[in-house]
């Protein structure tokens, strides 16, 4: 019954997210098939979207902003690093189902996890819910134990090692391609090909966009610090095209600004939602490679909250069938729970080969700024 109730709240929130909408060479390990049990087969050189979606907005590293539902039954002081336009929908069904009130700092992850850090004890927050494992990583000293039943919900690769956060929802690293210009066999097996001459001039990216700073960690972790400045300076000297976030980047590679870009994949979906026929398409890099790395959205409950119980409410309802039904839905991410049937057209998560690494050691966002900087990447 409480399913039915979250999925009548999720079908009359639908036009509130669509108004507000405008994150050594490695082991190939399989992601499990029952992270997201899906009745189709994609390609896995691309999967391009036909089906009507909800358009995402991008966090911008701006002052954090603070919205408060009206109060029912007990509160939750909530620091986001998941966009307002995103997420405020669902927590407004979270306070619709358990009569918790929810006051919500939005804010870029990165910040949020440093302003939390700042605060130390004296921290309001009773929750973190991060855009990226390595914010939640960061803060992994700060967060309490989750209980065992509900870290079990999720597959271990989606999970602190630690026990500390768990991961709510996933995206998978993709690169968009212009499917005029482009075929899946034209396109490269590996990450590390874009440094190659034919791409010259030819890819697109977002430093300063949390997701690919993600990456670049990720690349640290498990190539080492010479390949991955190797890896960056190759790809400025190649001309790779600096955007300013995913969705910008999707857009110009759909109109032809640019024939590629690395993004998340839900972006294509974004787009496809504004212009159904627009001429681009996800590849998905095979073979465990870095490229397909599949990063997750997710929750941890501060060791000082004030709040514990509705903290702890609030990081079992992120795993309900309800929210995971909103992730599949509304923001075309991957459910990490099994059996939440998503859009077809997204390649399912189990048939991604993804790269053996542990989301829980990609918390050294600091240093990944650094080597951005020291290559010349961002400022």
């Amino acid at each position: 019954m409480k399913l039915v109730r979250s999925l009548m709240l999720l079908l009359c929130l639908s036009i509130v997210i669509a108004a507000c909408g405008g994150e050594a060479t490695p082991t190939a390990v399989t992601a499990p098939t029952t992270a997201a049990a899906t009745p189709t087969t994609a390609s896995a050189a691309e999967a391009t979207a036909t089906v009507e979606v909800t358009a995402i907005a991008e966090v911008s590293p701006t002052v954090p902003t603070t919205t408060t539902t009206e109060p029912a039954g007990g509160s939750l002081v909530v620091y986001s690093g998941r966009s307002e336009s995103l997420v405020a929908p669902l927590l407004e069904l979270f306070t619709q189902e358990t009569g918790i009130a929810v006051e919500v700092r939005y804010g870029d992850t990165a910040e949020m996890a440093a302003q939390i850090l700042e605060e130390g004890d004296n921290s309001p927050a009773d929750v973190f819910f991060g855009q990226d494992a390595g914010a939640l990583g960061a803060l992994s000293d700060r967060f309490v134990q989750l209980d065992r039943s509900l870290l079990n919900l999720v597959d271990p690769r989606f999970v602190s090692s630690e026990g500390t956060w768990v991961g709510a929802s996933g995206r998978a690293r993709v690169l968009v391609y212009n499917t005029d210009v482009l075929t899946s066999t034209d396109l490269p097996a590996s990450i590390l090909d874009l440094t190659k001459p034919e791409w010259k001039g030819r890819v697109a990216w977002a430093p300063t966009n949390g997701s690919l700073q993600a990456f670049v960690t990720a690349l640290r972790v498990s190539q080492g610090e010479d390949m991955a400045k190797q890896w960056l300076e190759g790809m400025i000297a190649n001309d790779v095209k600096v955007y300013e976030s995913n969705s910008a980047i999707v857009k110009a590679v759909a109109s032809g600004e640019v024939d590629t870009g690395l993004v998340n994949h839900y972006y294509l979906f974004a787009l496809k939602k504004e212009q159904p026929d627009a001429k681009a398409a996800n590849h998905y890099f095979g073979n465990g490679d870095i490229g397909s790395l599949v990063n997750v959205a997710g929750v941890g409950v501060l060791k000082t909250a004030k709040n514990p119980e509705a903290a702890q409410t609030f990081a079992n309802y992120l795993l309900s069938d309800g929210a995971q039904l909103y992730f599949a839905d509304k923001t075309n991410e991957y459910p990490l729970v099994a059996g939440i049937i998503t859009n077809p057209a997204i390649k399912p998560l189990g048939e991604i080969i993804t790269p053996n690494i542990d989301l829980s050691n990609l918390k050294d966002l600091q240093g990944t700024l650094e080597l951005l900087q020291d290559v010349g990447a961002i400022q």
